[in-house]
């Protein structure tokens, strides 16, 4: 989007595909998508990391609260500052009320990061993680498919929602469990030398 030889090349791809949205419209997949556009509201979202972010700090889990709170904090800044910084007007024509700059998709973002970061943060290394990992991911692509579909962005920019909320809860996972790792191995070299020089 950045790059303005490009951008026309995106503008073709997503003009195509809202006018195939258009042509597949009907009662039941808007139903869907607008079932998905209240599922991104902060009305929504907030309870839901609160409630997260609240039971990971009744376990003592701050890693793993550390970790949540900073890919959904880091979300929220980057939307507005992003959203500010292209100023992409939004497709017309749609079918629920929108505000601010077209790209990224807030609620793609939204979805991706949460969805995505909760999995990392409630369930342990393992298959049960991928299997709800995959399912977060699904999410996330559905809420970005929705937000094109009801015309309220453009598929660039639900694609860039899912792709920013994904690599924000994976990255801060990551910088996150270095930082544990790095904590553990001086609180073990401290260990020893106390055992070392009584």
């Amino acid at each position: 989007m950045a790059n303005h030889g490009s951008r026309e090349a995106v503008q073709r791809m997503d003009d195509a595909f809202v006018r195939r949205m258009v042509s597949i419209r009907t009662g039941w997949l808007t139903v869907v998508a607008k079932f998905f556009n209240v599922l991104g509201l902060v009305y929504v979202t907030l309870p839901v990391r609160l409630a997260i972010a609240g039971f990971l700090a009744l376990r003592r889990r701050w890693w793993h609260f550390a970790a949540f709170v900073s890919a959904i904090v880091l979300s929220e800044v980057s939307i507005g500052a992003l959203k500010s910084l292209y100023d992409r007007a939004r497709p017309a024509g749609s079918l629920v009320h929108t505000s601010g700059g077209s790209f990224p998709s807030g609620h793609a973002v939204a979805a991706s990061v949460t969805a995505v970061a909760a999995v990392i943060a409630l369930f342990p290394e393992g298959k049960g993680r991928y299997v709800w990992g995959a399912v977060a991911v699904a999410f996330s692509l559905v809420m970005g498919l929705s937000r094109a579909y009801l015309l309220a962005h453009w598929l660039s920019d639900a694609v860039a929602g899912v792709l920013l909320g994904t690599s924000l809860a994976l990255t801060t996972a990551l910088v996150v469990h270095a930082m544990w790792q790095r904590t553990r191995a001086r609180a073990g070299d401290q260990a020893w030398e106390s055992r070392a020089h009584p």
